[in-house]
């Protein structure tokens, strides 16, 4: 910093935010700068240099990400703080690619401003010696979030753009940790090489060994081939863990070995096989307690936490709901081939009070069901579920058949995937759902009141893809 009070630059189109940010900086002491065009801000850089630089994203002629390209081509000593009014993932990653010391996301807490402005000045440039990642891949899944805690999700991947480090994602089930993870792998150096994703609790146990690290022919009864395991497919690139929580003993051993060692031994193999794989584990389960109580290795657990990103639950990031419904109402329209569905404001208020137990994934799966059961066009609060916040209706079994009937004939004026094939797979889950929130969720009970066997009732959650 080369004077105690620090020079900040702010370069926005927006007069209202340089004008803000004028009174705020002043108003701590430090020397603000303010120009409306990076064109005036490039002219005074000839004359003399800020100790920080706030730009805007969008602007008339340059952008500021082609304003940080042209400062880099001329040798920058300062740290940039970048802001934007679209706080989505594209633009947290961009930011950060672009050597951005923090990511702003507009609009904006002045306090929280200021104090950026002066972590900036005092840290000076970020460290820019680590490999520039490739472009994302193109394929990632849309993440949508403007509440604070999706920003610092957005920030930390953002933050890694540019490493290849191991990551924790902690997080509810149906918060999107996969999502997390490819957006990480996506992002990193290894986004042209490959992404494995695996639920190491979708596995049966016994096969979890060979799913990991593969086996050679002959190694047990039934291994008729040499298999080759998923760490080997992720060679080169990111191999996603899910539910790492639930790995038994022997296996964490295993995997604590890969990290450490980088190779392993095939189920029934005498030659060690060496692999180059970013490891993102996942778990829903806290993993601090796990470790205190035994249940899973504290070296495995430092190996794996090197960096932590918490996916928040729905019910702390409520003011994205409405922009999540919309997005997924017409996502479920496109895969029907019918016009999208709008909400009733009441209907958009009930649904946004909702807690959503089962996060992003419930909601998902609330607005598929919404597109094909509600029978107008806007969708009213009575079509609501109770499952989803909807009031409970008392219909007895008449009136329920003459609302499936009225369904039926409405759906069968609409082309589309064949009637049974759509309604059978929801019925099952309405039954499901209400059989196991009678029980408590207790598996073996729901399975009674169904008239099924536990197995063939988590069977069906599975394929049924219910939040259980």
């Amino acid at each position: 910093m080369s004077s105690a009070q620090p020079r900040v630059w702010v370069v926005d189109d927006d007069a209202s935010v340089r004008w803000v940010l004028d009174k705020a900086l002043r108003s701590e002491g430090m020397e603000p700068h303010c120009f409306e065009a990076p064109a005036e801000l490039l002219a005074e850089l000839e004359r003399e240099q800020p100790d920080v630089l706030i730009t805007d994203v969008r602007m008339p002629g340059m952008s500021g990400l082609e304003l940080m390209q042209r400062l880099d081509a001329g040798g920058r000593a300062f740290p940039v703080i970048v802001m934007t009014a679209h706080a989505d993932l594209d633009s947290a990653v961009s930011a950060y690619r672009g050597g951005a010391f923090e990511y702003l996301p507009k609009p904006f807490d002045v306090d929280e401003a200021v104090a950026l402005v002066r972590r900036a000045a005092a840290r000076g440039l970020p460290d820019s010696d680590a490999a520039t990642p490739a472009a994302g891949g193109g394929t990632l899944a849309t993440m949508i979030g403007r509440a604070p805690a999706m920003q610092e999700v957005f920030r930390s991947i953002g933050r890694l753009a540019r490493a290849s480090m191991n990551v924790l994602i902690t997080g509810e089930s149906g918060t999107g940790k996969e999502l997390v993870a490819r957006a990480l792998h996506e992002h990193s150096p290894r986004a042209s090489q490959p992404f494995i994703a695996l639920n190491t609790t979708a596995i049966a146990a016994e096969l979890l060994e060979s799913e990991l690290f593969g086996h050679e022919r002959g190694a047990f009864t039934g291994a008729e081939a040499r298999r080759i395991g998923r760490f080997e497919q992720a060679d080169g690139g990111t191999l996603f863990l899910d539910e790492i929580g639930d790995m038994s003993p022997d296996l964490q051993t295993r995997l604590l070995r890969v990290l450490a060692e980088n190779e392993f031994y095939r189920v029934g193999g005498q030659a060690p096989i060496r692999v180059d794989v970013r490891v993102i584990a996942a778990t829903n389960q806290d993993l601090d307690r796990a470790v205190r109580e035994g249940r899973f290795r504290e070296d495995l657990f430092h190996r794996l936490n090197v960096i932590h990103i918490r996916t928040p639950p729905l019910r702390e990031r409520r003011e994205d709901i409405p922009a999540l419904l919309a997005h997924f109402l017409k996502r479920a329209a496109d895969e029907l081939g019918v016009e999208a569905k709008r909400l009733h404001p009441e209907a958009l208020a009930k649904l946004s009070d909702f807690d959503w137990p089962g996060n992003v994934r419930q909601l998902i799966n609330a607005c598929r069901r919404l597109t094909v059961t509600a029978p107008g066009q806007t969708i009213q609060p009575e079509d609501i579920p109770a499952e989803f916040g909807g009031a409970a209706p008392d219909i007895g079994m008449r009136d329920w058949s003459s609302s499936l009937a009225r369904w039926a004939a409405q759906r069968l004026e609409q082309p589309g995937t064949p009637l049974l094939d759509e309604a059978l797979p929801e019925f099952e889950r309405v039954l499901i759902r209400t059989a196991l929130a009678k029980v408590g969720g207790h598996r073996q009970a729901a399975a009674r009141l169904l008239g099924w066997g536990r197995n063939t009732l988590a069977r069906k959650i599975r394929e049924l893809d219910i939040d259980a």
